[in-house]
């Protein structure tokens, strides 16, 4: 049976886990937006096409960390977040911003790309 401390951590666990997930999408459909806004020649378009694939990605392997069927699988999976976080703010990097509102834009996504590469690194520190 397990004690109280067990159980308190186990919520705190879900709850950040939940969170993450949370933080994830919020990060794929600000890049989404962003993607909208963003003026239209072939390399914005492409790099944009990019973007919005490794934002997305990143969320969605956390979700199937979060339902991985051994360690080794949750490990794969969070190096695979890590990756796309990392792949995300290099497109960030490249599209090109036309207005002070995007750039600013543009710098807090790629802020969040790093903040999430760093988590997932401390995640995989601790799982490893």
């Amino acid at each position: 049976m397990r004690n109280a401390k067990q159980i308190r951590m186990t919520k705190e666990q879900n709850s950040k886990q939940y969170d993450l997930e949370d933080r994830t999408l919020a990060f794929a459909k600000e890049v989404r937006q962003f993607v909208r806004n963003l003026y239209k020649d072939i390399a914005n378009i492409e790099d944009g096409k990019q973007l919005i694939k490794a934002s997305g990605s990143v969320g969605a392997n956390y979700i199937e960390a979060n339902e991985a069927l051994s360690k080794k699988d949750f490990v794969m999976r969070i190096k695979i977040c890590r990756k796309e976080a990392k792949e995300s703010r290099f497109w960030l990097r490249l599209v090109q911003t036309q207005d002070p509102v995007n750039e600013r834009k543009r710098k807090e996504l790629e802020n969040e790309a790093t903040e999430l590469m760093n988590i997932f690194g401390a995640i995989l520190r601790k799982s490893q």
